[in-house]
């Protein structure tokens, strides 16, 4: 039988587990910002699952504030390796930092909008 590289001994998927855990934790103690919408999160996926009619309005409101924090998880992670390979100012480091943060913000509004298309017309009915 060929191997795929992933044979699913419990080890593996407990590193992987540890290391994701390693990353949160990473983005909790050096990211001002993440802990801000780690704190909006614990607030708005419960608040999400409950004002969802539904399985998909559920996953409209919760999987965008999810994807927020996954976003800014990975801005960091550039944040971080540009700071290390370019520690003094670069055009491109700099643009690259600045892509990195447009994308939370736009993860940001997607979020917004589905919070307002969803409920907006239960809370003004």
């Amino acid at each position: 039988m060929p191997s795929n590289g992933f044979r699913g001994h419990p080890r593996q998927l407990w590193n992987a587990f540890r290391w994701s855990m390693k990353g949160m934790s990473a983005g909790w103690r050096h990211e001002a910002s993440f802990r801000l919408e780690a704190g909006l999160a614990v607030v708005l996926v419960p608040l999400g699952l409950w004002l969802g009619h539904g399985a998909l309005e559920k996953l409209a409101l919760v999987v965008p504030v999810l994807l927020v924090l996954s976003a800014e998880l990975l801005n960091s992670a550039v944040e971080a390796v540009v700071d290390k390979v370019s520690p003094e100012f670069n055009e491109l480091a700099g643009r690259a930092k600045d892509m990195g943060s447009a994308a939370v913000f736009l993860l940001l509004l997607a979020t917004g909008l589905s919070w307002v298309l969803i409920l907006g017309p239960r809370l003004l009915g």
